[in-house]
């Protein structure tokens, strides 16, 4: 049998897929906000989203957005969005964590933008899978009043050709997705770097 440790991690981010979420902004552009948080059950999707941030704040007002799914070889661009915020004045929590203000998220990480079919914020087609949602539920947890659980049903799919297996499968031999274990980034096989975050 294994030796086993009882342990107080800093964090539980223990491996997840990178979403790159975008929301609408109050002058109908389109934010961009990476998140780590999500799971999926048929058509539903729960995300969770830390209060404070822009993406909370938009999904409030206009209650859909796209969960643009980047692959492995996004890693960079991904991270280069990480120490920036939509939210103006930045918030005292996130000034202390090294955050500052960026209007224009897609071209900090050099990303172009798609009109979705459903929904009104932009999609980023660099990202394999983009998935289209309609905001179903929103809720602050009272034992922790610092994240939502927000539930999304999503409306349309759309994948890069190369990743899709007959008409309507993402074939899992061809898809890569980028994953954020805790805090480093991996794909499906080596570790790829680094946040900036990162403690270890």
């Amino acid at each position: 049998m294994k030796n086993i440790q009882t342990i107080t991690p800093k964090i539980l981010y223990y491996g997840t897929p990178v979403i790159l979420l975008t929301t609408l902004n109050e002058d109908h552009t389109t934010n961009i906000s990476p998140i780590s948080s999500s799971w999926a059950l048929g058509s539903s999707i729960v995300l969770g989203i830390g209060l404070g941030g822009k993406a909370f704040e938009n999904l409030k007002r206009t209650p859909e957005c796209v969960l643009n799914i980047p692959d492995a070889s996004l890693w960079k661009q991904v991270e280069m969005l990480a120490p920036y915020t939509g939210t103006d004045p930045v918030p005292d929590f996130k000034q202390n964590l090294g955050f500052t203000y960026k209007k224009d998220k897609f071209a900090v990480a050099g990303f172009s933008s798609f009109s979705s079919i459903s929904v009104k914020p932009d999609r980023i087609p660099e990202c394999p899978l983009q998935i289209e949602a309609k905001v179903m539920h929103i809720r602050i947890p009272e034992y922790s009043p610092f994240f939502a659980v927000v539930e999304t049903e999503s409306v349309h799919v759309h994948a890069h050709s190369n990743i899709v297996k007959g008409e309507n499968h993402v074939d899992p031999a061809k898809w890569n997705p980028l994953i954020y274990n805790f805090r480093h980034y991996y794909g499906l096989a080596e570790e790829l770097g680094k946040t900036y975050r990162s403690e270890t």
